[in-house]
Formats: structure tokens, C-alpha cells, sequence
């Protein structure tokens, strides 16, 4: 048995036992006096929050917690700016056995009604800025972090201060065991509407399994995850993932910007970096400082291979393309760990994590497909050890649409293939498979062609009805700045695609966009292009 699958076995057994107490194992049983994360505040000062910091203020907030009436199973929700309060805050939900609801600070209202109500939260942790999108939502007790308000507290909120000021007992740890809710979330919606989760404490083995062999973050690294913790990755890749780890992380406390990136990887010599592709494009397009570092990652969209022809020279590395969904965890990686590392493949995401077996599935049946063939990546779920995903929260039928007649296979709904080696290659989502006169099209094969054009910024293209070819293809183009010719342009991009694809892809229009739609973490939202184009005339053949 390799080492690897060995120490698959030992974290699904920690992370899955009937006893499993998450508050241990995220901070408990690590040196209080190692470092947890490494906080830098706007104004870039820096200060440090040890597991003994975490284990302190997470178990006084869990107290307050639990005396507004939160217990084992409750969910409580988080809606605030990133920063030592909301780490304890995170931690303590998790100390009593309740399960954490994030909430992304870019979210407007309804988005953030629908997941409280979806989650039924009890109580909403927020802060002055936040605070106004929680008004006419029912059914929540509020918390609110007054450090910024400049007036009392609304009626009937609870002031965080006072929260932690309690004087109630110091709850005991909660063991929620394997299949105890820890984190309640949706999806990010790229396809429609999103589609409750609910995360057990077992799905943390595939996290830290991350941690260890995608990203290899060693003792030795200065480890930063820049995606913010209101998604999936950035939640365990950012915080809970190291946690589970015992290894220190990195927590800006400001919102993202590409020179503030900059500055931080810099100043805190950053060896171990992964963010998502969006973050990578906007440091591509500023002034660079430099850096040290050793490994750089993303995920959460396919990498356009115009980042690393940036990243060699910029970043002194190249970028690491990782594949994961909210129902799976990490699957597919370009690992950095020596054990696992292999020579990456232009396009690829990788081979399987350790504790997955996956597959391509042909389209017409649910049988495996011939290496090199287009067809639906899927999960072996009764051979992969790490997973746990049974079902969406009350949505049977969404769940049923997931998996095969026989329940082996999870479906990711993207299309792609696997190679000879292993190595697996995506296309795009299910949706977004664009058919033109008896070709299968992937987007993103179109996509990045055009975006390694020295005017674009980046690009999405659809399929559009057409009456002689079914569908014809049509590019969506942000630029890096204004240019006169787009005529000239347009033509320069579709001889692109014609050269380094083939005559039956490239765009028949090309539409120059100030930006294209994409969802709260960055992912492009093809299908409202494809909604907005319906409404227009038909395309032109060109």
C-alpha cells in the first residue's frame, strides 16, 4: 500500500469516527502557541493569532452562543469582513456542534435571505456594513460587531461585545461524529439556481488531503490562500483546511486587489500561493514586486494558459491549474507534492487526489470512454474512500439528476476527457457543450486560444441558433484597454481560432464587453450570455 493511500485511510478514519469532535481536531489538539493564521490589516500591519488565541476566544463566543440558545445541530450564519473575530467566531459554531452557514460579503439581499431561510439559521453573526442587508429577513436573532458603528445597535441585535462578555460556562467540545453537519452552503449557481449542501465532518479528510498533496503546504511555508472563505475553496483552503493541518495561514483582512496581492506576497516572502484564476489575471495586467515564491496554484475556473506564459517570468513558477465542486471537495490537481508531481500537460487539471477514482463517461451510456473522447467527467463514489455527498438539502429531484440509474456514479456536469496518462482535460460545463454542424465544441478550447491575445483581458463564447449549422459560435471579448479597429481585431481573433483549432471554431461574431457575468466568486456565467443573446436578432453567419 503506497503512502499516500495510507494516509487516506488514517484522515477518513479521523474525520469519520463516531466521535469525531471537529473543535479538537481543527484546534485543540494543536501547540497553543504555533501560530494558526498571520492577520494583515488594511493598512497592512501585521499580527498573529496562535491556536491558543483560537482555542480562548472561539470557546467565549461559543459560551454567548449557546446562551442566545444555539446547540448541537443549530445552524449559525457569518456575514462579516474577514478578521480574528471571525475566525474565533467560525471555530466557536463548530465547538458547540452547529454548523456554520457562509455567507460572501458581495451578496445582495435576497441571496442572503435565501440561504438563511435554506439554512434556517438562529442566529447571523454580522457587522456594521453588512448589517442593512439583513433587514425584514425573520426568524434569526443578530449578532452585530459594533467595532465600526458609530450609533447604538438596532433593536433587538445583540452586541458582539457583550457576546463574548458572558458569564455562562465554557461549553464541552461537541463530537458531532462523521456525518454531523459542520458547514451548511449552496452551490455558486453557474448553471441556475444553487442547491443546498450540507458538509459532514467526514468531508474534511479530502480537505486536508488538499492541504497535504495538491498544495503540499509544509511546516516550511509561508502559505497563502487569497479566495475568499464565503466560497467553498476559500473557507477550507483558507481556514479550516489549515486548521485540520496545525499549519499557519494567511488571512487578509481587506478585500482583494491585484496591488495589495502584490504588496503581501512581497512583504511576508509568500512561498506557498493558490487563488483563482480572475485574482491571477488581474496581478497579469499591474505592476509586479517581487516574490519567492515556490508554488503557486488556482482553482475554481479552468486556467487560460495565457497566465503561465505570465507566470514564468513574473511569478519565478507556474501556476498549478486544481479542479473541486462544494458536493465533492478537491478531486483533480497538478500536485506539488514530490510523490505526486508530474510534468504539467497545457490544459490539464491534473490527475485524481488520493481518495478519489474517477471517470469519463461516454454519452450515451454509462460506461467508461475511450481515452481522448469527449464525454462526462464522473465520480466512482462506492470506490472513492473521501466521499460523502448523498444528496442536495430537500431537493430530490436535483439530487437524482447527479448521479447514474445505479447510483455508482456522481456526475460533475462538465464535460471532458481523460488521456492515456491520466491526466484529465476540461471542456466545459454539461450546458455549455456547444454542437455545430456534427462538431463538439468545448468553450474553453475557443476561449483560450483567444485570450492569449495581447488585447484581451478575457473572454467567454456561446453557442447561438443557427438555422443551417444547429448552433454557430460567438465570442464575448473584455479588452486590456481601448482599441480603435475592433473590425480588425474581430477578424485578427477568428484567424486565431481558424489557425490553432480548426476552421469549425472559430466565432462568427465577436462582441467587445466592458465584462462579462460571472457569479459573487468569479466563475463566468455562460448561460446569461446565452439568455441575453436570445433576446437580440438572430446571429449573423458571418
Amino acid at each position: 500500500m503506497s503512502t499516500a493511500n495510507e494516509r487516506v485511510l488514517e484522515l477518513v478514519s479521523q474525520f469519520s469516527a463516531p466521535d469525531a469532535c471537529v473543535a479538537h481536531l481543527l484546534c485543540d489538539r494543536h501547540d497553543p502557541e504555533a501560530a494558526a493564521f498571520r492577520i494583515v490589516e488594511p493598512d497592512f500591519t501585521l499580527h498573529t493569532l496562535t491556536y491558543g488565541d483560537l482555542r480562548e476566544r472561539s470557546e467565549r463566543i461559543a459560551a454567548g452562543l449557546v446562551e442566545l440558545g444555539v446547540g448541537a445541530g443549530d445552524s449559525v450564519a457569518t456575514l462579516m469582513g474577514k478578521s480574528a473575530e471571525y475566525l474565533a467566531t467560525v471555530v466557536a459554531i463548530l465547538r458547540i456542534g452547529a454548523a456554520h452557514v457562509p455567507l460572501f460579503t458581495a451578496f445582495a439581499p435576497p441571496a442572503v435571505a435565501m440561504r438563511l431561510e435554506g439554512a434556517a439559521a438562529k442566529v447571523v453573526v454580522t457587522d456594521s456594513t453588512q448589517r442593512p442587508k439583513l433587514d425584514g429577513i425573520v426568524g434569526a436573532a443578530r449578532i452585530v460587531h459594533l467595532r465600526s458603528m458609530p450609533a447604538g445597535a438596532v433593536d433587538g441585535d445583540v452586541d458582539f461585545a457583550d457576546l463574548v462578555a458572558t458569564k455562562a460556562p465554557t461549553p464541552r467540545p461537541a463530537a458531532v461524529g462523521g456525518r454531523g453537519a459542520i458547514v451548511r452552503m449552496y452551490t455558486s449557481g453557474t448553471t441556475g439556481r444553487p442547491k443546498g449542501v450540507a458538509l459532514p465532518a467526514a468531508a474534511m479528510a479530502t480537505w486536508q488531503l488538499y492541504l497535504e498533496y495538491g498544495l503540499d503546504v509544509t511546516e516550511d511555508d509561508v502559505y497563502w490562500c487569497a479566495a475568499d472563505p464565503g466560497w467553498a475553496y476559500g473557507l477550507f483552503a483558507a481556514v479550516l483546511g489549515p486548521l485540520a493541518a496545525g499549519r499557519t495561514s494567511i488571512l487578509h483582512v481587506d478585500k482583494f486587489s491585484a496591488e495589495a496581492t502584490w504588496r503581501i506576497l512581497h512583504d511576508l516572502a509568500v512561498t506557498n500561493f493558490t487563488a483563482a484564476p480572475t485574482s491571477y489575471r488581474a496581478m497579469r495586467v499591474t505592476a509586479p514586486s517581487p516574490v519567492v515564491l515556490h508554488k503557486a496554484s488556482s482553482a475554481g475556473e479552468p486556467l487560460t494558459p495565457e497566465v503561465n506564459e505570465w507566470a514564468a517570468s513574473q511569478l519565478g513558477t507556474v501556476v498549478h491549474d486544481h479542479y473541486g465542486q462544494t458536493e465533492l471537495g478537491m478531486v483533480f490537481c497538478n500536485h506539488h507534492h514530490p510523490d505526486l508531481q508530474r510534468p504539467l500537460k497545457p490544459g490539464s487539471m491534473g490527475i485524481p487526489l488520493p481518495g478519489w477514482n474517477t471517470g469519463v463517461l461516454s454519452e450515451g451510456s454509462d460506461t467508461p470512454a475511450a481515452p481522448g473522447q469527449l464525454g462526462r467527467i464522473a465520480v466512482d463514489m462506492g470506490s472513492s474512500p473521501t466521499a460523502w455527498f448523498d444528496g442536495y438539502v430537500d431537493a430530490p429531484e436535483a439530487t437524482k439528476e447527479k448521479f447514474t440509474a445505479d447510483h455508482r456514479w456522481y456526475l460533475t456536469g462538465d464535460a471532458g476527457r481523460v488521456d492515456e496518462d491520466g491526466h484529465y482535460f476540461f471542456m466545459a460545463r454539461d450546458d455549455d457543450v456547444i454542437i455545430m454542424a456534427g462538431y463538439r465544441i468545448g468553450p474553453f478550447d475557443v476561449e483560450s486560444i483567444i485570450a492569449t491575445h495581447p488585447a484581451v483581458a478575457e473572454c467567454a463564447v456561446i453557442a447561438v441558433p443557427d438555422a443551417m449549422r444547429g448552433e454557430v459560435i460567438e465570442a464575448y471579448v473584455v479588452l486590456r484597454e481601448p482599441v480603435e479597429d475592433t473590425e480588425s481585431l474581430s477578424e485578427e481573433l477568428r484567424q486565431r481560432v481558424r489557425d490553432n483549432l480548426g476552421a469549425y471554431a472559430y466565432p462568427r461574431q465577436v462582441h467587445f464587453v466592458e465584462t462579462l457575468p460571472k457569479t459573487p466568486s468569479g466563475k463566468i456565467q455562460r448561460f446569461v450570455l446565452r439568455d441575453q443573446r436570445r433576446a437580440e436578432p438572430t446571429a449573423a453567419d458571418g
